[in-house]
């Protein structure tokens, strides 16, 4: 079954900007294994001056879901998040080809290094200059997309300050926002030639009673290329809302939620996903690509999500399957356990 409701083409396309392996000269400056290929476990490069070289094309490691500890969170902030799920987050910047602001921290990325500066570059032709030069931060900068950045070496780590984003961008995938006040500081430390782990501390008083702060890991793609993903908008199947997906919901026996619980595999566009699927307060619950997510019963074994999918179980006797359904086709996922 096919939805209305459904909005999330944009990133299907975007999932695979770093799939090309047609470069024929290999990414420099990285340690190789005696037949040529990338040694992605062995000691962090550096440059002529003896600073570690980050230089390259970096993806996300792992597939965790930022979020602010919900004690943290202002009643403005959680009022924001309300809105823009009602809305299934057709208003989030990357939905509508603007630049994704301090979303991008947890993006794919190259990174281009000098001694006075450290430029970010992503897929969808955004960028971020950090300033290694030595100057402060501005107390007050102008308000921006991607916000005003300076950074300094704390021996191997190269911690950055950021300030000046204009509040017209998500901080998270789950719509938690962010205020014009907004302060960041990211810590990035190449571990091995293959792997670099980030640090980051959120501090917006309007917005969050404390500063709050979040680790991810990125991996090397090393000998290849990243790809454009740009954003091309078209908005005329976002219709619909989240509370009309709750009008029409049914109510289903806790045996047969039950039977839908588990873990399920499967390629979404070219890219392995995995969907867990649980039963909480009698509600089954998974996780979406903003965070975990609330499937509304529509029909014995069709739900709706509460960020835009439409999800349908199958399979002969004990469930098998789910088919995730959105405007760029359907994914089947397989029950694993």
């Amino acid at each position: 079954m096919r939805s209305a409701l459904l909005m999330f083409s944009v990133l299907a396309c975007a999932g695979s900007a770093v799939a090309a392996q047609w470069l024929t000269l290999p990414t420099p400056n990285i340690p190789r294994t005696r037949d040529g290929r990338p040694d992605l476990k062995g000691p962090p490069p550096r440059l002529p001056d003896g600073k570690p070289d980050l230089r390259g094309i970096w993806t996300v490691a792992s597939g965790s879901i930022i979020e602010p500890p919900s004690d943290a969170v202002r009643p403005a902030a959680k009022s924001l998040v309300e809105e823009r799920e009602e809305s299934f987050h057709k208003d989030r910047p990357f939905f509508q080809c603007r630049p994704w602001g301090p979303e991008l921290f947890t993006r794919y990325r190259r990174f281009v290094q000098s001694s006075t500066e450290i430029v970010m570059l992503f897929d969808d032709l955004t960028y971020r200059v950090i300033n290694m030069d030595g100057r402060q931060l501005e107390p007050d900068p102008e308000r921006t997309w991607m916000g005003y950045s300076v950074g300094r070496w704390e021996g191997d780590t190269l911690v950055v300050d950021s300030t000046g984003f204009n509040d017209r961008t998500y901080l998270t995938r789950a719509g938690f926002p962010h205020s014009e006040a907004l302060r960041t500081t990211e810590r990035y430390r190449r571990t091995t030639a293959g792997a670099m782990h980030v640090d980051v501390t959120i501090a917006d008083p309007p917005m969050y009673t404390r500063p709050w702060s979040y680790s991810f890991d990125l991996q090397l793609q090393a000998d290849t290329e990243m790809v454009e993903g740009v954003c091309e908008s078209d908005q005329n199947h976002w219709t619909g809302r989240s509370s009309d997906a709750a009008r029409t919901q049914v109510a289903l026996a806790p045996a047969v939620l039950a039977k839908y619980v588990g873990v399920y595999s499967g390629l979404w566009g070219t890219q392995p996903r995995t969907v867990t699927v649980k039963l909480v307060d009698g509600v089954l619950r998974l996780n979406g690509i903003i965070g975990e997510v609330k499937l509304l019963p529509q029909s014995e074994s069709t739900f709706k999500s509460t960020e835009g999918y439409d999800y349908r179980f199958g399979g002969n006797g004990d469930t098998q399957y789910v088919i995730e359904t959105h405007v760029s086709g359907d994914w089947k996922y397989d029950k694993q356990r």
